[in-house]
């Protein structure tokens, strides 16, 4: 079987600056796209074009656009060589800082949270920028100066005293870096070169972003991302569709796929490496339908769906003056509102406005009247001049000319449910729980229209259409909280990481391009180096270091009527050290919950030690000691210990299931005197203690010799201590 040190499935944000990255470090790596490449020039235009752009493999349909309807909400989503790049709006807004949230609770139960901050992305923010060529739109260069639907947008912000700004785009305007933009000029390749034998030209203003650029000037992924990583060697396969994928004996996977055009059997490569990026729906889906294969999996998988706030409106024959949505990129500016909302002015290709004025069946049945009756007193007086009627049977074009797109997004909630029925995608998700953002930002929508003297419209959508699907295998800080840890790897699977939009705990807020190709960069930066280092100590016949983790969760009271609860992940960076520190110290990590500590708050240290020696040779602790704030920011210590002693096995669940805990001022240590603020147990139910037997995880080489190790230690203390020959 072909074997290769990693395989990315899908193109896009995620896949290809994982593809890139991992094929600079030198690794093997094959891309597996189930779409096909797109050279300028090749995107349809035509209707019969148009009518075969769509992904339906089995009505032989492997065309760009993949449209979904669920209840209730519509989605389009891409397939191609470049996945979603090949038709977004090339917005590169970075996720604000603010909306980077922790433990924020969601309707219904459950909270969102981010284990990652800005200032983790922030390093590859600045590198994707870079690779993506980010520039904001020339609008004072002379050619551009005209482009009505920025002017207009930026005098009705500064009328509502809205935020107004340019955004980067992700769009050539200028042949080379520090040239003078200008309009279809040739654009000098970069040093990796080009996917494509087809040369590209600088925008021309044409409004065809979003149904792909013929043009070149849409730095779309395969024109730098995917061309670099086949410079250094990455193998790049469009038209393979995965299906399967199937842990291998000693690690990494077998993934099995279909070749479309012409259909071929199934067939079957393994890597190391397993790094999913295709698209929300593609790995969600991958996930559910190979949940048998990969068991343990968490169950949060297929929740925290967000739209991302995804919503679009029309101002209709702005009364004030024209627009000509028609004319530049799609999207070149942004009103931000306060809580991470944005409003974008959209643009449509020029052939829309011929369907739009066509469409407008009212205005052209009496224009239509109006040229008969003209037609018939000109036969009546012998005029045979028709320029002035044939002018007013074509109209003025103000639907068209005065009439804009209007796109929002922003911070909708995350507590929608993707799953499988039969071998179909579906999801449950309403609008209704983010009816106060969806209201907000159509009523500023409406307040840009009457400065336009415009008509607002949800129409003919009068529904939820989202293309920024997010989550369904979202990031946590244990496998009670997400599929995925804060580097993107699925717990309970070394080696298989999720880097695309599924992976996002909730809606990112700004168009959510950036922080995808952010966090695969991230991702694949840590992954490269693990493995570089792994293969080197391999190579040298030099040990590395296996870690070990599980969750554990407990319920309880202080000073018997406050409730309390914890969730920490216990890690051991490494299991041979553990288990020779006759204190066997861990880290822990997650939130505690104590209403007298308001609510529920982030472990910022803690500690655990597994059998640390008692006050006699018989005995035994499990101590904790976790560090946080409470809701007025003052610093706490939740101290707790189990003591396990010599008795009779009986005593063996209470022992090791109660937890004799303090609340203490302040962050202390374990001899520190400190001011008690209460004192309780807490316990682990048998469905608990069931839940934490599936959440233990390993990294590094020989996981399962690893674990075998520390069960072989938990289960000899035990016995030790209760056994019968005590």
């Amino acid at each position: 079987m072909e074997h290769v040190d990693a395989v990315v499935v899908g193109s896009g944000f995620g896949g290809a600056v994982a593809a890139y990255r991992l094929a600079e470090a030198g690794l093997s790596v094959v891309v597996l796209e189930r779409g096909r490449p797109y050279p300028p020039g090749s995107f349809p235009r035509s209707p019969a074009q148009m009518g075969r752009a769509f992904w339906d493999p089995s009505e032989g349909l492997h065309g760009m656009y993949d449209v979904w309807s669920f209840g209730s909400c519509d989605s389009i989503v891409s397939s191609g060589l470049g996945g979603g790049s090949l038709i977004y709006a090339n917005v590169l807004l970075r996720k604000d800082e603010e909306a980077f949230v922790t433990e924020s609770p969601l309707p219904g139960g459950g909270h969102e949270h981010w284990p990652i901050g800005r200032a983790d992305l922030d390093p590859h923010y600045d590198e994707v920028e870079r690779m993506l060529g980010a520039t904001t739109y020339p609008i004072d260069r002379p050619a551009y100066r005209d482009t009505l639907k920025t002017r207009v947008i930026q005098d009705a912000a500064a009328e509502l005293g809205l935020d107004f700004s340019l955004p980067p785009l992700a769009v050539t305007f200028a042949p080379k870096p520090g040239a003078e933009p200008g309009l279809g000029l040739p654009i000098v390749e970069p040093e990796y070169g080009s996917l494509h034998a087809t040369g590209r030209r600088t925008c021309r203003l044409c409004g065809e972003c979003n149904i792909g650029c013929n043009e070149g000037a849409k730095n779309s992924l395969d024109h730098n991302y995917l061309a670099a990583a086949r410079h250094m060697g990455a193998d790049i396969r469009t038209l393979h569709e995965v299906k399967t994928i199937t842990p291998r004996t000693g690690g990494g996977y077998d993934i099995g796929y279909l070749r479309h055009d012409p259909l071929t059997g199934p067939h079957t490569i393994s890597c190391d490496a397993l790094v999913l990026a295709a698209g929300t729906y593609g790995t969600v889906k991958l996930l559910l339908s190979n949940r048998h294969a990969l068991p343990g999996m968490s169950h949060m998988l297929g929740t925290r769906f967000s739209g991302n706030g995804d919503l679009i409106a029309f101002l209709l024959r702005a009364k004030d003056r024209p627009v000509a949505a028609s004319k530049g990129p799609v999207i070149t500016s942004v009103v931000r509102l306060p809580g991470s909302a944005y409003i974008q002015e959209g643009g449509f290709p020029a052939f829309v406005d011929w369907i739009a004025e066509a469409a407008d069946v009212g205005d052209e049945f009496k224009r239509a009247v109006r040229f008969a009756l003209e037609r018939v007193r000109g036969l009546v007086t012998r005029d045979h001049n028709l320029s002035a009627e044939f002018a007013r049977l074509m109209g003025r074009g103000e639907l068209s000319d005065r009439s804009l797109p209007m796109l929002a997004m922003g911070r909708d909630v995350p507590d929608g449910i993707l799953r499988l029925s039969g071998d179909r995608l579906v999801l449950d998700w309403t609008a209704e729980t983010s009816d106060a953002y969806f209201d907000r930002v159509r009523g500023t929508i409406r307040r840009i229209g009457d400065v336009l003297g415009a008509d607002y419209s949800d129409a003919p959508l009068k529904r939820v259409v989202t293309v920024h699907p997010l989550g369904g295998a979202p990031m946590g800080r244990h496998v009670g909280e997400g599929v995925v840890d804060a580097d993107g790897q699925v717990f309970g699977h070394e080696g298989l990481y999720v880097a695309d939009g599924a992976a996002m705990p909730g809606p990112v807020g700004a168009n959510p391009a950036l922080t995808i190709a952010a966090m695969a960069d991230r991702l694949a930066t840590r992954l490269a180096d693990r493995m570089i280092t792994t293969k080197k100590a391999r190579l040298m016949g030099i040990r590395t270091v296996t870690g070990l983790s599980f969750t554990e969760e407990m319920r309880g009271s202080l000073d018997g009527s406050d409730p309390v609860s914890f969730r920490i992940t216990i890690t051991a960076d490494d299991v041979d050290r553990f288990l020779a520190e006759p204190d066997h110290t861990a880290r822990a990590e997650g939130w505690i919950d104590a209403a007298v500590c308001g609510g529920r708050r982030p472990i910022e240290r803690g500690w655990f030690n597994l059998f640390a020696p008692g006050e006699a040779p018989d005995r035994r602790e499990m101590r904790y000691l976790l560090h946080f704030r409470d809701g007025e920011g003052r610093p706490r210590t939740l101290a707790g210990i189990k003591h396990v002693e010599h008795g009779p096995p009986t005593r063996l669940w209470l022992d090791t299931s109660t937890l004799h805990t303090r609340l203490l001022e302040g962050h202390v240590q374990d001899d520190d005197p400190a001011k008690p603020l209460g004192s309780g147990t807490m316990h682990i139910s048998p469905s608990d203690l069931a839940r934490m037997l599936t959440t233990f995880k390993t990294t590094g080489p020989n996981g399962l010799a690893a674990l075998a190790r520390f069960g072989t230690f938990f289960l000899g203390e035990l016995w030790d201590i209760y056994g019968p020959g005590r």
